[in-house]
């Protein structure tokens, strides 16, 4: 019997290979993108209280109505803009699968989808999927700024989605108002859609604001915006997420989402919404800028370039080209195999593996952990 396959992606992610390089060798994991220090306490005591107050089973297929009243109104504080938690808001199972169920929501096969790379490797497996064919556009290095004569190029009469990322993984890079006006100025007009993958929207630093695609009239009311509570209160592992888009938007993708997972985990749903009504954290990105400047200033007595520290997400991409002529996934590999620090080769976000010698570092680490990875990798030296 043969299996059909269903994208040109083969093996596992680069993640998961990293990830199992890294406990294989015991080295310290910088390549996936995860915490290693524990939630808020009030978090974790408000799972424990929604299992014993009863909130075990399912919740309502758009998630419960709690939670998104509170992301709608978090969602108001912070950007001034009106969400109806009703019609505009679906929980989800994290972003990923948000992801997916907004390509299977408006593609049908010999669609046209625009992606910008390098880009996160669920987009392609999501696109072709679906059917669809993925129109790769590369940003520009080293700032990986958007070439808007290129994505203009792209599009044609098939083009049926772009999808966009910002804050920017796995570059860092985010968008500024003047990019959203140019995209808007593409697709006006046209029967195009837009995926806006927000989840590191709220770790934008040294003063910047986040930009959102809700708050562009124009560009909200074709796209589907896209957010992960994992990125924001250090819990990837409860995988919960959300989607919002347009009434029409969001009931065609309720449509799908009610036919593969339904609903998401009750109890997360219920601790996440007492916690968005009545957290009083300090702003997550205080904290992380904080981890990212440490480890900019620990990694200036290595040999690696930094061309630029990252503006968002909690990723730093750098150039090893001082050290190696290896290719990034060689290199990738021999850094966890002999200094014991994993990391992420860039050419995996690229569908044609392009090579600039990149590699990229998660900093959302304990101090401790960041110390020790860059006392590791001092050891390197300038061989070129």
């Amino acid at each position: 019997m043969h299996l059909p396959s269903k994208h040109s992606a083969t093996g596992t992610t680069i993640f998961t290979v990293m990830s199992a390089l890294a406990q294989q060798y015991n080295a310290i994991n910088l390549s996936q993108g995860f915490p290693d220090y524990p939630l808020d306490e009030k978090l974790a005591d408000l799972l424990h209280e929604a299992a014993l107050k009863g909130f075990n089973q399912y919740a309502p297929m758009a998630g419960l109505p709690l939670l998104r009243q509170s992301v709608a109104d978090d969602l108001t504080k912070r950007y001034g803009i009106a969400i109806n938690a009703d019609e505009e808001i679906t929980i989800t199972p994290g972003a990923t699968y948000a992801i997916y169920t907004a390509f299977t929501t408006i593609l049908q096969p010999g669609d046209e989808v625009i992606i910008l790379e390098p880009a996160y490797d669920s987009y392609i497996p999501n696109i072709e999927m679906n059917g669809a064919i993925v129109i790769p556009v590369a940003l520009s290095s080293p700032d990986f700024s958007v070439d808007w004569n290129k994505v203009r190029d792209a599009v044609t009469a098939k083009t049926k989605a772009i999808i966009i990322n910002t804050p920017h993984n796995p570059t860092g890079a985010i968008w500024q108002q003047e990019d959203w006006d140019a995209l808007a100025d593409i697709v006006r007009d046209k029967d195009i859609y837009i995926l806006s993958d927000e989840v590191y929207e709220q770790l934008v630093y040294d003063g910047q604001k986040h930009c959102s695609v809700l708050n562009h009239p124009e560009l909200r009311s074709r796209s589907f915006a896209l957010f992960s509570f994992g990125k924001v209160f250090h819990n990837t592992g409860w995988k919960i997420g959300y989607c919002v888009a347009p009434p029409a938007l969001t009931a065609a993708f309720r449509c799908i989402h009610q036919f593969i997972s339904f609903t998401v985990n009750t109890p997360g749903q219920y601790a996440l919404a007492h916690y968005i009504a009545n957290n009083d954290a300090p702003p997550l990105h205080q904290m992380m800028q904080h981890k990212r400047d440490m480890f900019l200033n620990l990694l200036r007595d290595t040999p690696f370039t930094i061309f630029k520290p990252a503006s968002g997400s909690y990723f730093q991409t750098v150039s090893y080209g001082n050290i190696s002529d290896m290719p990034d996934m060689e290199f990738a590999q021999w850094l966890t195999k002999e200094y014991g620090v994993a990391t992420i080769p860039i050419s995996a976000f690229y569908s044609n593996k392009k090579d600039d010698r990149l590699i990229r570092f998660c900093f959302a680490k304990k101090e401790d952990t960041l110390t020790e990875a860059v006392k590791r990798l001092s050891r390197l030296s300038v061989t070129r």
